[in-house]
């Protein structure tokens, strides 16, 4: 499953991490954890506070990453209404749910001040990214005058992880898109509105 070359911690976070977003913390044992990663007995302690500890260290990994990705779509060449499509748009996996978000509907990570304060620096800091990109364009007349950027940044990480959320129930990624679109339409600027946010 990994790599050879990856060294025994690495494939304990990898594992890790695969583990939180399809058990939660309280679903995840260091048993399977070692299964998982193919680790030996007691590695888990020679390289990590026990469990809490190599959580910590999975969702700080899972965070940088998910920051690295969405950095990628905000920071290419283009209109910041076109970087907000990209980042709405872009490919995920909707039926799995949001590695991030869903840590947020974890009683024991949410318990944790260690655990849930990577959580809350990701979303806090895709807030914030994204107000930068809405700033942008208000500024440049994509936006309404009018609008406040942060507040508009948290519509668009609610609407995405409420999209995973309504994708999860139906069992289908089409609850997933048809927020988007519905977001995209109410933030096209004024003659995209017209045709209804189609381009």
């Amino acid at each position: 499953m990994y790599s050879d070359r990856m060294s025994t911690s690495d494939r304990l976070i990898e594992s890790t991490r695969e583990l939180l977003w399809e058990r939660g913390y309280g679903g995840t044992s260091p048993k399977a954890i070692l299964e998982h990663a193919g680790a030996g007995q007691g590695s888990m302690y020679h390289h990590f506070r026990g469990k809490p500890g190599l959580a910590l260290a999975a969702i700080r990994r899972t965070a940088e990453e998910m920051r690295a990705t969405t950095e990628d779509v905000l920071g290419r060449p283009g209109s910041p209404y076109e970087r907000v499509e990209a980042y709405l748009r872009r490919e995920r996996d909707v039926l799995r749910g949001c590695p991030v978000g869903r840590l947020t509907m974890d009683a024991d990570v949410i318990a944790s001040d260690e655990l849930r304060a990577p959580v809350d620096e990701f979303l806090t800091w895709l807030r914030g990214r994204l107000a930068s990109v809405v700033e942008e364009g208000r500024e440049q007349g994509q936006f309404a005058p009018g609008a406040d950027a942060e507040e508009i940044a948290s519509v668009i990480v609610a609407t995405v992880q409420g999209g995973y959320v309504l994708a999860r129930a139906s069992g289908s990624p089409a609850a997933f898109d048809t927020a988007v679109r519905g977001l995209l339409t109410l933030l096209a600027p004024g003659d995209r509105q017209l045709r209804g946010g189609r381009r």
